[in-house]
């Protein structure tokens, strides 16, 4: 079917019956798919990894070079010992990177809210160890804990943007501090809804973990947020920020009135030194 045959549906069909037509997409996707057992080296980390749909047989069914963020993080606070959330983990691959560049005596908490992902996610630590020291949930990271938002839950979900969807309770990332501890680096990769995610994480911010952001321009971001909003977060908090356009990209420092891309775009955020103390 074409993309223009697929918009003329979407006009047509309620939202209700267009969410429906998904969901079967997606089950029948994953039912006929051929699942199997992959080895690669990720950024240096040999792991094998599930394949159970085309989407993760795409990203990760090949040697990946080291991720830019995570050498840059290195001279950060990504260090053996620290604690790492990983917001919007899909099926763990970069949580069982971030795991091994927090060994030994480190964690890492994966949250995804597509519940296939999340569950491909658990086998992908039980099949290289690290179920112990990864911890994956089933939620959707936002504003606030105990809520129930709609979401589509197809192979790399995101918010409706219809308010049609599966219902889904979220998690803050205070709560998950509360929970878990503070964190000492927070990565965020949530299809759009990172301005919600930030402004659940005032706490955290407060006390100076370092964040990694992958901003949805164009992407889902314009429905929650702006570009914009994101880094006053971090300026508001006194963080140093640093932009690439491209993925896994050289960061750059930004500086107040440097214009920012106009696609989607990867920020880290490096707190004020005096608040880098937070366990």
């Amino acid at each position: 079917m074409s993309p223009f045959v697929r918009s003329i549906i979407k006009k047509l069909l309620p939202s209700q019956a267009v969410h429906a037509i998904k969901q079967w997409r997606l089950r029948r996707l994953i039912q006929h798919f051929p699942a199997r057992t992959v080895a690669h080296c990720y950024g240096g980390h040999d792991f094998s990894v599930r394949l159970t749909d085309t989407l993760a047989e795409s990203w990760y069914d090949h040697d990946w070079p080291e991720l830019r963020e995570i050498v840059f993080m290195r001279q950060g606070r990504l260090q053996a010992g620290a604690r790492v959330f990983d917001l919007g983990a899909h099926q763990g691959v970069v949580a069982m990177m971030l795991a091994r560049e927090v060994t030994p005596g480190g964690q890492v908490v994966a949250v995804e809210a597509t519940p296939h992902n999340a569950s491909v996610a658990r086998q992908n630590m039980v099949l290289n160890g690290l179920a112990d020291q990864v911890t994956i949930i089933h939620a959707l990271v936002a504003k606030e804990s105990g809520q129930s938002v709609p979401f589509t839950a197809t192979l790399n979900g995101q918010v409706s943007q219809t308010a049609v969807g599966e219902s889904m309770l979220t998690v803050s990332v205070d709560s998950l501090a509360g929970e878990f501890g503070r964190p000492d680096v927070v990565v965020i990769d949530i299809e759009g809804y990172e301005g919600e995610a930030l402004a659940g994480a005032t706490a955290v911010l407060r006390h100076g973990a370092e964040f990694f952001v992958e901003v949805h321009v164009g992407a889902g971001l314009e429905q929650h947020t702006t570009k914009e909003a994101i880094l006053q977060v971090f300026v508001d908090n006194g963080y140093s920020c640093f932009v690439t356009p491209e993925a896994h990209g050289d960061f750059v420092a930004w500086y107040f009135g440097m214009p920012l891309p106009e696609e989607r775009f990867f920020l880290i955020a490096r707190p004020p030194v005096a608040n880098q103390d937070v366990r």
